[in-house]
């Protein structure tokens, strides 16, 4: 692709354009306390040859999501560069500074870097980033793939996120990565889609992207964790970035769309009675709300207002007012999404 003319702060401690495998920093500049001279780093490797396509691999996007951030290191260990045709950029921990502090804001400036995009040159490191990430690197990438998961709030049953319009090339490259992905669930992003998300970022760019939720509780699944590594590796190979496809198998993937964000009515202790992937009918019973601190207080009985499948759920035992009980999603078709 071709270069793209930015005005941004921020610098990569290394050449993109070289090939070989380079690891460097990103570097943010900034003056505060913490590091008032220096700058806030983030880590980025290069894995370059051959002339196919490029491929931004991001994760660690909020603090406290770890299996992407896992299945991308591994990744850095074991692809060779014989094994590559093409260039393949990975950020392991885009938001640096809120993985080494398990937040899924930044700690330096408190912003959530999935809601700051397209960034601002001059901003605070969080817009920093997301501006680099938009002007400087999409522009040089065929394809995006940022891996989440709920984090510490929530858990997600494993799914990818992508707008896939059939009638556009984008949105058709977009859901042909997707089924390479081979998630259980593809979670179709229509109108709804944050604008400030990298997601948009990559759709004004014009460049094929996926997003994914793989779980969470704020630790590091061991399941999750493979499923994810293998997952990238397949959509590497349905590039054409490498070449094995002994990894590769068909899955039946449901598409979805969300229907519905249950939330807490009021403060309390949440006894949940379902898991990720139920079914679930309007009416039916979703758990207990104790108030803990009031025992005299009867028990606030919780139902579902509409049927579906549980796409995700709080992780939390006590919730506040307007926290997340449960995310409902139902089936749908990729034709008229949009």
């Amino acid at each position: 692709m071709a270069k793209h003319q930015s005005n941004s702060r921020v610098q990569i401690s290394f050449d993109l354009s070289l090939r070989g495998r380079q690891i460097g920093d990103i570097n943010v500049k900034w003056s505060d306390n913490r590091q008032p001279l220096g700058y806030y780093p983030v880590p980025i490797i290069c894995l370059s040859n051959g002339n196919g396509p490029t491929i931004l691999l991001t994760a660690g996007v909020h603090g406290d999501e770890f299996e992407g951030p896992v299945a991308l290191m591994r990744l850095v260990q074991k692809l060779a560069l014989d094994e590559i045709n093409g260039r393949i950029i990975i950020l392991p921990a885009l938001n640096a500074a809120a993985v080494t502090a398990s937040s899924r804001v930044s700690p330096v400036d408190q912003l959530n870097l999935n809601r700051a995009f397209p960034g601002d040159a001059d901003g605070s490191p969080t817009q920093m980033i997301a501006h680099f990430v938009e002007t400087v690197l999409l522009p040089e990438c065929d394809a995006v793939i940022d891996l989440h998961t709920g984090g510490k709030a929530s858990i997600f049953a494993p799914c990818v996120l992508a707008q896939v319009d059939p009638k556009s090339p984008q949105g058709t490259a977009n859901l042909a990565l997707a089924e390479a992905f081979a998630a259980p669930y593809l979670w179709v992003v229509g109108e709804k889609n944050d604008n400030r998300s990298l997601s948009a970022a990559a759709a004004r760019q014009q460049v094929s992207m996926i997003a994914a939720e793989l779980g969470g509780g704020g630790g590091c699944d061991p399941t999750m964790a493979n499923f994810t590594e293998m997952a990238v590796m397949r959509c590497l190979n349905h590039l054409g970035i490498r070449a094995d496809s002994s990894g590769d198998h068909v899955a039946e993937m449901e598409c979805i769309k969300l229907t519905e964000t249950f939330v807490s009515p009021a403060v309390g202790l949440f006894d949940r009675h379902f898991y990720i992937g139920d079914k679930v009918i309007a009416g039916q019973f979703a758990g207990w709300l104790h108030f803990i601190n009031e025992p005299e207080r009867p028990s606030l009985e919780l139902k579902f207002n509409t049927s579906g499948i549980i796409l995700a759920h709080g992780n939390r035992g006590m919730v506040e007012r307007g926290d997340l009980i449960a995310n409902i999603a139902n089936l749908c078709s990729v034709e008229g999404i949009n």
